[in-house]
């Protein structure tokens, strides 16, 4: 295959994937603007002081959005990097940078070359996001890759058979003037979240797209390279109940 050939498969893979379209938007941090700040600072302060990160410990937030997450990692002392597949949500997160705190653009499915993490932190169900779970191996052998020996990853996941019990079928969320018309559905394996809207004339219609991954499904991912050592049920770091948990927070050990 010609290298033209290999390009356009490139550029026509990455039209398909949902969450580098969306993502990008102002439309997406508009309709999630309300996002618990106070819960998030909690939830870093339990895991620095639960992990017993020392100071300078290093650590790359993956997905990281516009960077509340990596800055708060940040001011607890740990040098920190953040990446993102948005350009507009690293732009967002650029203010934030200082002599300890960095932010790139990254695909998560690839390994940062000359890079090496005490933690690997992937938050807010930012995991899942794709097709198979090839691309979901191929994501954790490029984490596994960036890992000093015995270093941590932190998955912070839905507890998806509870949202998946209380799946809210249909709803409008307002924002500013604009009225986002919301509708889910689950087909089996993924849970869908359908979006659509209209600004200055022009209808618009997103996607949201995530595996339904279970505790078993994690286990089954990641026995290869890494070892479970915890599992909580929510950011106050309690215990896991399947039918009663809000969230499903993963620690685990690279081998």
């Amino acid at each position: 295959m010609d290298n033209f050939s290999i390009s356009l498969n490139f550029i026509l893979m990455k039209k398909q994937d949902w969450f580098a379209n969306w993502f990008d938007t102002h439309y997406y941090h508009l309709l999630y603007q309300n996002r618990n700040e106070e819960e998030a600072k909690g939830f870093i302060q339990e895991i620095v002081a639960f992990l017993k990160l020392p100071i300078n410990s290093k650590v790359l937030d993956l997905a990281c959005g516009k960077g509340r997450h990596a800055h708060m990692f940040c001011q607890h002392g740990m040098q920190v990097l953040g990446v993102d597949l948005s350009p507009n949500s690293i732009a967002a997160a650029k203010p934030l940078e200082n002599d300890t705190l960095s932010f790139s653009v990254h695909d998560m499915r690839e390994p940062i070359a000359g890079h090496k993490f005490d933690l690997i932190a992937n938050l807010f169900t930012s995991f899942g996001y794709f097709d198979t779970q090839e691309e979901n191996k191929k994501m954790l052998l490029a984490i596994a890759a960036m890992l000093d020996k015995n270093g941590l990853l932190l998955i912070d996941f839905m507890n998806a058979k509870k949202v998946i019990a209380n799946l809210v079928a249909a709803e409008t969320v307002q924002r500013d003037t604009l009225s986002f018309d919301i509708s889910r559905r689950f087909d089996g394996t993924h849970i869908f979240k359908d979006i659509q809207f209209s600004d200055e004339d022009e209808d618009f219609h997103y996607t949201e797209r995530v595996q339904a991954l279970y505790l078993e499904d994690f286990k089954a991912l990641l026995e290869a390279d890494f070892e479970i050592l915890h599992t909580f049920g929510d950011f106050e770091l309690n215990a896991f109940d399947t039918s009663h948990s809000d969230r499903l927070i993963l620690i685990a050990k690279r081998k």
